[in-house]
C-alpha cells in the first residue's frame, strides 16, 4: 500500500471515530468538525449561522442537554464540551460538506473528502452486516430436523449462527451504577 493510502487511510479511520449516532443519525460534533476543517468551533458555529438557508435540519441540529451530557460521556476527547455553556450542534454527512463550502479553506476543502469517505465506509459496513443477518437467518431455516431434532451436524452450525448473532448484535447499554445517598443511611431505605 504506498504511503498516500495509508494517509487517507489513517484519516478516514479518524474521522469514524469522531463519529457519532445520535437521533438516529450519524454526526459529527462541531468540536471534531472544527478541529478536522482547522478552524475554532466558534468559527464554524459563526459560519453556519451567517448561512443559516443553506443548514436545513436535517444537515445540522442543536444537541439537548440530554445528548450533550451522553455525548460528553462517551466520548473522552469531549470532557471539555462538560463545562460549556453552550449546547453543541451535530452536522449529518451533507452537514459537514455544506460546512467545509461555507468555510472555503483549502484544509476544509481537503478533510471535507475523507469525512464523505468516512461517512460513506460507515454506511456500507452497515448494509453488509444487514445482509449477513439475512443470509444466516436463511441458513437458519435450511437447517434440517430429523424425527423433530436437528442432527448433531446441524446442532453445531446452529451454535455456530449463535454465537454470530451475538457478535452482531450491539452492546447493551450499561446501567449506571445505583448512587448511594450521602449521610445516615437506615436498613429500611
Amino acid at each position: 500500500m504506498s504511503s498516500k493510502n495509508t494517509s487517507a487511510l489513517v484519516h478516514i479511520e479518524r474521522i469514524e471515530g469522531r463519529i457519532l449516532v445520535i437521533r438516529g443519525q450519524k454526526v459529527i460534533v462541531d468540536a471534531d468538525l472544527a478541529e478536522l476543517y482547522g478552524v475554532t468551533t466558534k468559527a464554524l458555529n459563526q459560519a453556519v449561522r451567517r448561512n443559516q438557508d443553506r443548514f436545513p435540519n436535517d444537515f445540522v441540529f442543536q444537541l439537548t442537554d440530554k445528548e450533550k451530557a451522553g455525548v460528553v460521556t462517551v466520548c473522552d476527547h469531549l470532557t471539555k464540551l462538560k463545562y460549556s455553556s453552550t449546547l453543541p450542534y451535530a452536522f449529518t454527512e451533507h452537514g459537514a460538506i455544506m460546512a467545509a463550502a461555507v468555510l472555503n479553506t483549502p484544509l476544509a476543502v481537503e478533510v471535507s473528502v475523507y469525512v464523505v469517505r468516512a461517512f460513506v465506509r460507515l454506511r456500507v459496513m452497515l448494509v453488509s452486516n444487514v445482509e449477513l443477518a439475512r443470509k444466516l437467518e436463511r441458513l437458519e431455516h435450511k437447517l434440517e430436523l430429523h424425527d423433530g431434532k436437528l442432527t448433531t451436524h446441524d446442532e453445531a452450525i446452529a451454535a455456530v449462527l449463535s454465537a454470530i448473532r451475538e457478535l452482531m448484535a450491539p452492546p447493551a447499554p450499561e446501567k449506571p451504577p445505583k448512587k448511594r445517598r450521602i449521610g445516615f443511611v437506615t436498613d429500611e431505605e
